[in-house]
């Protein structure tokens, strides 16, 4: 069987042997398990309030269940190891089991929240949620939530540091999910820290005082050199660019200059016309249009003497 197939098998076997636990030992308070391979057999941790109903009169109980994980599970050797819980307000499959119970038992689901959370919270948890989702009051459903104090949902601290629990209230309208989350008290959270007052840093943090001290002042004086020389370089890297600036620009005003220069050439080299030839021309239009005007004049004067002439000589013959 492949690595990822064995994960799934050992992971659905553990859902299996917790629902298991929860149907035989609810009335005792179970908590939660642990379950860890073992060359021995199989190592199985059970958390409850009430560690004397799971073992039962004479151990029978304890028995009984050892033999049903060996018959339904196939587990070797399985050994049962039974502790008690401290505190039960602090265990959130504990607290989700009894509120589901209360909520079966005909409370009105915003008193069973907000007292099971004020519990909680006075046991000395940093924070608490409980989310009832179902058919709570009517015949829709939606969900509710009660919170208090701080609560991780995401990240390794909800993983690590979150106590998750659910229990399932069934109600004549339907069932009623009950999930519990509660961060116990004294958690160190990534997000916590301590300020020190006089106090001694070898106290402390020795190890960073030990690599302070291995390092030695003389190395970080060593090293001040480095970052001058690192400027230095950086010092001529810009002059390198200012050159390089100052190039370009030099380089763009020889163009203009040259194009300059070529676009005078180009406006020589056009040929513009001389002015005297037209106005020569103009003049010799002007001779020959008063020349033709004086030809028509005495024309017109030759033509009026002509028409005098024969009116004086009809004149005389009459």
């Amino acid at each position: 069987m492949a690595d990822e197939h064995q994960f799934i098998e050992n992971g659905l076997q553990r859902s299996q042997i917790d629902e298991f636990f929860q149907e035989e030992l609810g009335r005792a308070g179970y908590g939660g398990m642990d379950v860890a391979k073992t060359p021995m057999g199989t190592q199985i941790v059970l958390k409850a309030e009430k560690p004397g109903m799971v073992i039962g009169k004479g151990g029978e109980n304890i028995r009984k269940v050892t033999t049903a994980l060996e018959d339904k599970f196939n587990l070797e050797d399985p050994q049962i190891d039974v502790q008690e819980v401290e505190e039960p307000d602090l265990n959130a499959r504990i607290v989700a089991d009894r509120l589901a119970n209360a909520l079966e038992r005909g409370w009105y689901f915003r008193k069973a929240g907000h007292t099971t959370i004020d519990r909680i919270m006075e046991a000395g948890a940093l924070g608490a949620e409980i989310v009832l989702s179902g058919k709570v009051t009517g015949a829709r459903s939606r969900v509710e939530k009660f919170n208090r104090g701080y609560i991780k949902h995401n990240g390794e601290p909800a993983e690590e540091v979150v106590d998750h629990g659910q229990g399932v209230a069934v109600m004549k309208l339907g069932t009623i999910g009950v999930d519990v989350k509660i961060i116990p008290p004294g958690a160190e959270l990534p997000d916590d820290f301590a300020v020190y007052e006089d106090m001694d840093p070898e106290e402390v943090v020795p190890d960073a005082v030990e690599a302070n001290e291995a390092e030695g002042v003389e190395e970080l004086l060593e090293g001040e050199p480095e970052a001058a020389e690192a400027t230095d370089a950086d010092a001529d890297a810009e002059a390198a660019d200012a050159e390089t600036d100052a190039e370009a620009d030099l380089d763009e005003d020889v163009v203009e200059e040259v194009i300059e220069a070529e676009v005078e050439a180009e406006d020589e080299a056009v040929d513009v016309p001389d002015e005297s030839p037209v106005e020569e021309d103009l003049d010799e239009l002007e001779e020959d249009v008063e020349a033709e005007a004086e030809d028509l004049v005495a024309e017109m004067e030759d033509e009026e003497a002509e028409a005098d002439a024969e009116d004086a000589d009809e004149g005389g013959d009459a």
